[in-house]
């Protein structure tokens, strides 16, 4: 969408085109997930999508309420002009980037506490999904801990 903010990255010169480039970091972040779930790292994405109606609502607010004036700018009017080639942006990560280990969550996010309710569950439910519990202490162990207190 940027392609200015590439060119601040100080990439090397040889860097494939535009369209390569973005295939290269997506496989990357493939990698690197992959790598994580192999060694035990559960990952849970969430793609927050707000419709462009809750959006502008968003905008007017952050203009009308002086405490929120700092979340606003300019380039936000004009990013907005863009929004169906944002939404293929997004459309393209999320399905490049998405595994059966690793896969996203969108979540509708136009109602805030909704929002973070469905989170909150997916959440949970990806604990549940660990089975995690406390070690079980043995008999044995029990009367070898009582034999080292006994020390102090």
């Amino acid at each position: 969408m940027h392609p200015e903010l590439l060119l601040k990255q100080r990439l090397p010169e040889e860097l494939p085109d535009a369209k390569t480039i973005w295939l290269d970091r997506y496989r990357s972040i493939l990698d690197l997930e992959a790598h994580l779930h192999r060694n035990g790292t559960r990952i849970i994405k969430f793609f927050l999508h707000l419709s462009k109606e809750e959006q502008a609502e968003r905008f007017r607010d952050r203009i009308d309420e002086p405490e929120n004036n700092w979340k606003f700018s300019l380039a936000d009017v004009t990013d907005r002009k863009s929004w169906p080639l944002y939404r293929q942006a997004y459309e393209d990560a999320l399905g490049a980037t998405s595994t059966a280990d690793s896969s996203w969550y969108a979540v509708p996010a136009d109602n805030k506490k909704n929002a973070r309710l469905i989170i909150s569950q997916i959440i949970l439910d990806a604990f549940k999904e660990l089975k995690m519990s406390y070690p079980k202490t043995t008999a044995k162990r029990r009367e070898e801990l009582k034999t080292i207190r006994s020390q102090f």
